[in-house]
């Protein structure tokens, strides 16, 4: 008898991001942190079938996995949080300040990670193929 890999439904979870102000799916070399409500995180290594089923959802996703680890790193490490479940910090953010999902996302953007469902964000090389907006 063989053994059948079942998918994970994660449908409830993304529910509860979705119902979240800055609820997001982070997909990155060590695998994937959906945030949802003030400080609640799931997260693991079946990367590409919670990213699927958050990107059909509209969830907002961030795949900072085709950057260079080092833009990676000063973007995580000197860069402000996403604020999830709070409110955003005022400006000027700092790596220890809460700032909007679109402002992080079009950072990573701009680094030319993978970014879904970010009103007003689009992927770098994606924006000039109109026929692939996400």
């Amino acid at each position: 008898m063989q053994d059948q890999q079942q998918t994970r439904d994660y449908f409830d979870d993304i529910a509860s991001a979705l119902a979240t102000e800055g609820g997001h799916l982070a997909v990155g070399r060590g695998g994937f942190i959906l945030h949802f409500r003030n400080g609640a995180m799931l997260s693991g290594y079946d990367c590409e079938t919670i990213k699927a089923q958050c990107i059909a959802a509209g969830l907002p996703v961030i795949d900072s996995r085709p950057v260079d680890i080092s833009d990676v790193a000063k973007l995580a490490l000197k860069g402000p949080m996403i604020a999830v479940g709070r409110k955003p910090d005022p400006t000027p953010w700092h790596g220890f300040s809460y700032a909007p999902l679109g402002e992080i996302a079009a950072a990573y953007a701009a680094a030319g990670a993978e970014v879904w469902n970010v009103p007003g964000v689009e992927t770098a090389s994606r924006a000039s193929d109109p026929g692939t907006a996400r």
